[in-house]
């Protein structure tokens, strides 16, 4: 059975893909964030146009940074935002 998560997309990010946020069906076999990833490209072009560069994404597991090795446990949100500078 899917599992329901907030997903919330940043930047250039949101504006590839076309919305701020949405709630997605997440399938059971999704364990780490790469599988996420991997599953969202799929969903679409502008999906697929976003996140092409993988390396040039990051990941927010409720709130919390991962890599994309790591798991994604019981994931209720998601963010994906391209990388951060400081100043």
């Amino acid at each position: 059975m899917a599992t329901p998560v907030k997903f919330i997309y940043f930047a250039w990010v949101r504006e590839r893909i076309g919305v701020d946020e949405e709630m997605l069906d997440l399938p059971e076999d999704m364990r780490t964030g790469a599988d996420v990833m991997a599953w969202l490209k799929g969903r679409g072009e502008n999906y697929a146009l976003a996140l092409d560069d993988a390396q040039a994404i990051r990941m927010a597991v409720n709130q919390e940074h991962i890599h994309p090795t790591d798991t994604i446990g019981t994931a209720r949100e998601i963010a994906l935002f391209p990388p951060m500078t400081g100043g």
